[in-house]
């Protein structure tokens, strides 16, 4: 049974939308390494000062071990978030609705 993660990060928008770019062979090795720590889907959305993450896992304890890598986390602070996210954990189900 999987898991979503819905995350809202504070922080710099423009600095963040610049290193989709500049540092794009960074967001590649990361997510390499979500998919083979157990991460599924994987998306970012932009407001106004603030990024989501909107991601699937195979579990919560996948999530959580990959999420608490200290060279993620420097990663994440270097790409303009500003403090800690906004984070919802959920059993992922299935609907009729689906797509």
């Amino acid at each position: 049974m999987s898991v979503m993660v819905i995350g809202k990060f504070s922080g710099d928008t423009a600095k963040f939308r610049a290193s989709l770019t500049e540092r794009a062979r960074e967001y590649e090795k990361w997510g390499a390494a979500a998919k083979a720590a157990g991460g599924i889907h994987h998306r970012f959305a932009v407001g106004d000062g603030y990024v989501v993450i909107v991601d699937e896992w195979e579990s919560v304890a996948a999530f959580e071990k990959f999420f608490s890598s200290p060279e993620l986390q420097a990663f994440v602070g270097s790409i303009g978030a500003a403090g800690a996210p906004e984070m919802i954990v959920a059993e992922a189900v299935a609907s009729p609705d689906q797509y």
